[in-house]
């Protein structure tokens, strides 16, 4: 039986950069993947899911010799991101150069910030990529000393501490019977890669409407953009099925032209959007990170960089402990997250349903709120300033 400090399960961009933060404390570290992202190829299409990464997370990615791999296949910076009200005339701009910054942040295709941190794990020896393979079950002897994790293929490991990051459907947290407290927005997120008539400006472009917020968010080519399109479940089904030339021209009016024609639009495909939290993120001996822990909605793109928090904070609460298992340790992970987890998720939940609310006298509130608070740059920027991780 092989001993590791910690053994993550799931090897997706939030578990990959938890085993190299570890990794750079020199954990003895076992990182369990079961699907390994498909090779890069620069003239390949883009990917449907990407993740706008905010500043902190670069920076975070950056430290670990990340990011310079992402960079190295394929990333678009945002400059400025433009929000409107479908029901108004309320808009409001936020711009890098306003700030004195040379962007907002990036957005990047999820397959890529996987492949780059899987790729620096070889910088770091004290980690193990055990591929393909998964948990099959856990148990804590007696003593309490360590956790067995016995694999799919029926290796068993020892460890100090079991990390989930292994997803929504996380079977670290199933298997520790952790209560999952999920909110069913009845939506769905529809995505697709599409090109414009217009170039995007190095822009990230989002149109709130009653049915959910539409965002075109910029690609490396000035002519493309990636797509989340918000929409009720059964709406978002019936949008699906459309024929591609109704689709482009739905979309296309659905931002009201701002980027012109849709010409061309890639693979179609839709996702349930759904808020959770675990009702612990921590037992002895175990813990969750990412969205095994907790989901939010996409509207303002938090998941990943919460996600990219967590493994921050959980890094730095082992550093110096000399037990990493300890659920003194773990306990204080958790207490510097679940706040600002919890937080975010309200504050989302919030924005969709003020947004979503066709009552006149609120229409009018918000894009009168938006207009005002366009006007008051020392508010807005701050309040970037604090999105961006600055």
């Amino acid at each position: 039986m092989v001993q590791y400090d910690v053994v993550i399960a799931g090897g997706g961009m939030v578990g990959a950069t938890l085993a190299a933060l570890l990794g750079q404390q020199d954990k003895r570290v076992a990182l369990l993947e079961t699907t390994w992202p498909a090779a890069f190829e620069s003239a390949s299409a883009y990917d449907m899911r990407v993740s706008a990464l905010s500043r902190a997370s670069q920076a975070l990615l950056a430290e670990l010799g990340i990011w310079e791999r992402v960079v190295a296949m394929r990333a678009a910076p945002y400059e400025a991101m433009q929000v409107w009200d479908a029901t108004g005339a309320g808009q409001i701009c936020f711009n890098a150069a306003d700030l004195g910054e040379a962007d907002l942040g990036h957005i990047v295709e999820n397959r890529v910030i996987q492949l780059a941190a899987l790729d620096a794990l070889q910088a770091y020896p004290s980690v193990d990529v055990h591929y393909p393979a998964s948990l099959a079950s856990f148990m804590r002897p007696e003593s309490g000393e360590t956790i067995q994790v016995t694999l799919d293929s029926g290796e068993v490991l020892a460890a100090d501490l079991l990390v989930g990051a292994d997803g929504a459907r996380s079977r670290v947290r199933n298997l520790a019977a952790l209560d999952w407290q999920v909110t069913d927005y009845a939506q769905k997120g529809v995505v697709t890669v599409a090109q414009t008539a217009l170039p995007h400006q190095e822009t990230a472009w989002q149109r709130f409407m009653p049915s959910g917020p539409l965002a075109f968010l910029p690609l490396p080519d000035a002519h493309y953009c990636s797509i989340v399109w918000t929409l009720p479940a059964d709406r978002a089904d019936t949008v699906l099925g459309w024929e591609e030339g109704r689709f482009r021209q739905e979309l296309a009016r659905a931002l009201d032209h701002q980027l012109g024609e849709v010409l061309n639009i890639g693979e179609r495909g839709a996702f349930p959007l759904r808020g959770a939290q675990a009702g612990a993120y921590v037992q002895a001996r175990l813990a969750l990170v990412g969205d095994a822990a907790h989901t939010i909605h996409p509207l303002a793109g938090q998941g990943v960089n919460l996600g990219f928090k967590d493994v921050a904070a959980l890094a730095e609460a082992l550093q110096a402990a000399p037990d990493v298992g300890s659920l003194r340790v773990l306990r204080r992970y958790e207490r510097g997250r679940r706040g600002d987890n919890v937080l975010t998720q309200k504050a989302m939940e919030g924005f969709r349903l003020l947004f979503g609310n066709e009552v006149p006298v609120w229409q009018f509130l918000r894009n009168s709120g938006l207009s005002t608070f366009d006007k008051l740059p020392v508010v807005k920027y701050q309040l970037a300033r604090q999105a961006m991780g600055l």
